[in-house]
């Protein structure tokens, strides 16, 4: 009997305003989602300082362009700060020779801008789930009728030289509420 009479109760509406359903959306209304590109690819922190302490930026083309000064050998120390560690990769399986292209497995040479495409020939279960939605993050909607979502890029996370980042929660666990939290176990 209770069932039925919380299933009438439902017919009447919600005494909250604020939690009534939305309007329905039409099923022939489809956002295209957004994937985000960071305004710093193809720039390099240096390791030398501005003031206050701020790294100084440099574009790879300053160096490494088609129209870069051809002055002198390269200064390898310059690059020092970059650890690679990405598998067993070099610079030359993902960098075109000049350095301010990317370049895929088939030497086909991609734009900064490209790199998820470099990202996802080698990482198959990453891309099948960022396009499952379960990997990459987003904000903006999830249906695709309510509105446009923006997805972070591969490198929005990750940095391409070193990947990895430690393990970490997606959210913080639980609480038991009958158990106390002290000093010792916060």
């Amino acid at each position: 009997m209770l069932p039925l009479a919380l299933l009438g109760a439902c017919a009447t509406g919600f005494s909250d305003p604020s939690r009534e359903l939305a309007p329905e959306v039409s099923a022939t209304t489809a956002h295209a989602d957004e994937i985000h590109v960071p305004a710093d690819l193809g720039i390099w922190n240096t390791p030398l300082k501005d003031d206050p302490d701020q790294p100084q930026a440099a574009a790879c083309e300053t160096c490494h362009g088609p129209d870069a000064p051809r002055s002198g050998p390269p200064r390898d120390d310059f690059h020092d700060a970059i650890e690679l560690e990405h598998g067993t990769l070099n610079c030359n399986q993902c960098h075109d020779a000049d350095r301010t292209r990317l370049r895929l497995a088939d030497a086909t040479t991609l734009p900064f801008t490209e790199v998820m495409s470099l990202c996802r020939q080698c990482h198959g279960p990453q891309t099948r789930d960022y396009q499952h939605w379960s990997h990459g993050g987003n904000t903006g909607y999830w249906d695709d009728r309510q509105g446009a979502a923006l997805r972070n890029n591969c490198v929005d996370c990750h940095d391409p030289h070193a990947p990895a980042f430690p393990l970490v929660r997606p959210v913080f666990p639980p609480r038991d509420r009958g158990y106390e939290e002290t000093e010792a176990h916060p």
